[in-house]
């Protein structure tokens, strides 16, 4: 992609993003290499890898980067997220879920340590110069948050500096603690961009439309804020009278508030729904320049509190939403529809998330 994608700083002249973003082949494929092999992606459950020579292989953004990952449980108790492709003839090691003391390829019988490491090779005795570092499975940065792990290929900011935000606003609820609740988790196929599910998640503006008579009837509109930052944003969902909130503990950023959500977004494509019961992750998958996955995985803390307020019916919200992103995947197809512009007030997310976007793209 060459051609500059500008979004002005000034969201009161700025103009949304071209529409070709949003179908343009070229486009999707430099975001596959800007974008999202930069990015910061959960690769797996805390919960799945306590014991040591626990291994678990995965497939980083299945459809999209197709990268073979294997985390894995060393005697030395850390865990760590592995290249899964061997270095000899490029096979995948680990190909199910197991305890194991190495790693060992099929096809030729290379053995890794669970560290990564290159332990033996037959029928290499006379190779020169082997084995070196380039033998050793290629590792990752792996990072625990919450029930998750979280790792990158080639980040493009730091973990911390990137989930901050975040964890000010919701570590006192131990979110370590969280259990999965598979019930409550669903993937939905969505015939459209990745980055204009994106903008439909990333304001508030259309819930009173979208959302009337459900999500609508649990916030107050007037109320409703977004807070940025570097590489991320919350939206913040205050709870009408009668509805469940937040018990906020004293120095909280929110304290004398009724919260009933914290909507996070973290760059590019991960948000993170916080309500009374627990945590909705939400991680939108692109598949193609007009398809996209999105993963709804949902962490309970109070089983208590499930189906009340804002987070009571994630599925019905979520058809909601489908509906009109699918309308305007169509719109944005128009041979007389280009860009568009911003409300000041309520669509500070998107004209973040269009700078962030734009930037990454652009050529240097």
């Amino acid at each position: 992609m060459t051609e500059r994608i500008h979004v002005d700083a000034d969201i009161r002249r700025a103009r949304t993003l071209p529409a070709r973003v949003y179908h343009d082949a070229r486009v999707y494929e430099a975001a596959k290499e800007k974008v999202f092999a930069r990015s910061w992606q959960p690769v797996g459950d805390v919960a799945r890898l306590k014991a040591p020579g626990h291994v678990l292989p995965l497939v980083l953004l299945d459809g999209c980067l197709d990268e073979p990952l294997v985390l894995t449980h060393a005697d030395d108790g850390k865990v760590r997220c592995l290249s899964n492709v061997c270095t000899h003839r490029g096979t995948v090691v680990v190909e199910g879920e197991a305890h194991l003391q190495t790693l060992r390829c099929r096809y030729h019988g290379r053995r890794f340590d669970l560290d990564g490491c290159m332990r033996s090779m037959p029928e290499f005795d006379d190779v020169e110069g082997f084995p070196s570092p380039e033998d050793d499975l290629p590792s990752l940065p792996l990072h625990a948050w919450g029930p998750l792990y979280w790792s990158s290929l080639d980040p493009m900011c730091d973990f911390e500096a990137w989930i901050r935000p975040l964890t000010r606003r919701v570590d006192w609820l131990r979110p370590d603690r969280f259990v999965l609740h598979h019930h409550r988790s669903a993937d939905y196929l969505v015939p459209a961009n990745w980055a204009l599910y994106c903008d439909n998640y990333l304001e508030g503006f259309h819930v009173p439309y979208v959302h009337g008579a459900s999500l609508g009837g649990k916030l107050d509109y007037e109320a409703y804020r977004t807070e940025l930052f570097d590489w991320s944003s919350v939206q913040v969902g205050v709870a009408r009278e009668g509805e469940p909130a937040f018990a906020l503990p004293p120095g909280h950023p929110d304290e004398g508030q009724r919260i009933a959500a914290w909507y996070f977004w973290l760059f590019p494509n991960v948000m993170l729904n916080v309500y009374p019961w627990g945590l909705s992750l939400n991680v939108v998958q692109p598949l193609g320049p007009t398809r996209t996955r999105v993963l709804f995985r949902s962490y309970v803390s109070d089983a208590s509190k499930l189906g009340e307020g804002a987070g009571a019916d994630l599925h019905r919200v979520e058809m909601e939403d489908e509906e009109i992103v699918e309308a305007a995947q169509h719109g944005v197809r128009s041979r007389l529809y280009d860009r568009g512009r911003y409300s000041p007030r309520r669509e500070q997310g998107p004209h973040h998330f269009h700078r962030l976007l734009a930037d990454a793209l652009n050529p240097v």
